[in-house]
């Protein structure tokens, strides 16, 4: 049965031995020509012997490829020293070299190799007296040069690949965070204005249930009305959601359009349902950016919750207006302005971000004549809407 989550595994697995056996394969014939040679076959077999030990050690290249590369380069230097054949032994002394400096370690690898091509030789000289035994470990640790400047390659390319792929891992992280947000945004604007006038109906429509029932039972009907768009633009923005994943030839999911400013009178009336006095004046007209209108909205939005739940306002004023180029929306009621602790939340925060998003700005404070008031101002680059 195929294990996906076991495959990459064994590739591990059969990557880690793939050069031991590789460098073990390749020495095989070279004992042969130690047989036919001038070396006593017990010599040879020593040697022979200590180049497969130095294979068997590149098994440990990749949780220690400092000490690797020393244990190797003992063994291999030893076999290089005891033979007179093909240096087949400095096979695995090149794989340990590469690997140590793919993995960082230079200072093992520079080390060793300045082992090799100095004390090893004079080492061997002195037990032989034989130059040629003693130039060969010299020869090939210069020849190890060019495996040191390999391995720096495949480090560099391993350590952009490893940039590469952390940037891409990080702009994921910052798309999904700035969905994450997106939809908070959404859903904080759709459903705070709709609880919040949901609550306020149903305290007064309790509070007149005995004595009004009929102001009561308008109550209701304003929290049916007030649910039922709460839940139609709830199921647009997952419907908008739904959309962008979508696949192609899928029926679009039944959603409806993001609201606009044609829709402030519908908020203005749902407002002052719930006691609170609202005056709208709207001098924008309908040339505005479908993006700014939808801004705007959730930013007058917001303001009038926000007046309703925290500042005790009876009256809010709501002022659009196209100035030097930038559309200019600005609610001030005659609250008492924010609490001194006021109700966690991202209310005027959530505000800001939609007004930045555009390029523009948005303000919010206490107002000179008293109250609260927030104004936002975003450019317009364009009339068409």
């Amino acid at each position: 049965m195929w294990n996906e989550q076991g495959f990459p595994r064994r590739r591990r697995e059969g990557s880690r031995w793939f050069p031991p056996i590789l460098s073990i394969v390749l020495q095989l014939p070279a004992l042969g020509v130690h047989g036919r040679g001038h070396h006593p076959t017990a010599l040879a077999l020593v040697a022979f012997g200590l180049g497969i030990a130095a294979a068997l050690a590149l098994i440990a290249r990749r949780r220690w490829p400092g000490p690797t590369v020393v244990v190797v380069a003992l063994l291999a230097a030893s076999a290089l020293a005891l033979s007179t054949g093909p240096p087949v032994a400095a096979i695995p002394l090149a794989i340990a070299v590469v690997s140590a400096t793919i993995r960082g370690a230079r200072v093992w690898v520079w080390s060793t190799l300045a082992g090799v091509a100095v004390i090893v030789p004079s080492v061997v000289y002195a037990v032989t007296r034989t130059p040629v035994s003693s130039i060969r470990p010299l020869a090939v640790a210069l020849a190890l040069c060019f495996f040191v400047g390999l391995g720096e390659v495949f480090r560099a390319r391993r350590e952009r690949w490893r940039e590469v792929s952390r940037q891409v891992a990080e702009r994921r992280r910052a798309e999904s965070e700035a969905e994450r947000l997106r939809i908070a945004r959404e859903l904080h604007d759709v459903l705070a204005h709709s609880l919040s006038q949901i609550s306020v109906q149903a305290n007064v429509g309790l509070h007149l249930f005995d004595a009004q029932p009929d102001k009561a039972k308008d109550s209701l009907a304003a929290i049916k009305l007030t649910s039922g768009q709460a839940l139609e633009e709830v199921r647009g923005v997952l419907g908008f959601l739904r959309q962008e994943g979508s696949v192609p030839g899928e029926e679009a999911a039944s959603r409806s359009p993001a609201p606009d400013l044609s829709r402030l009178p519908s908020l203005v009336a749902a407002v002052g349902r719930g006691g609170l006095e609202v005056r709208l004046d709207d001098r924008l007209g309908t040339d505005v950016p479908h993006a700014v209108q939808l801004a705007l909205y959730r930013i007058v939005q917001e303001a009038l919750t926000n007046a309703a739940r925290h500042a005790n306002a009876t009256v809010v004023d709501v002022g659009l207006a196209r100035e030097a180029g930038a559309c200019v929306a600005t609610i001030r009621d005659d609250g008492r302005g924010h609490d001194p602790a006021p109700v966690p939340g991202r209310g005027i925060t959530g505000m800001r971000e939609r007004a930045e998003l555009l390029g523009g700005t948005l303000s919010a404070g206490p107002a000179a004549g008293g109250g609260f008031e927030v104004v936002a101002r975003i450019p317009v680059r364009g009339s068409t809407p």
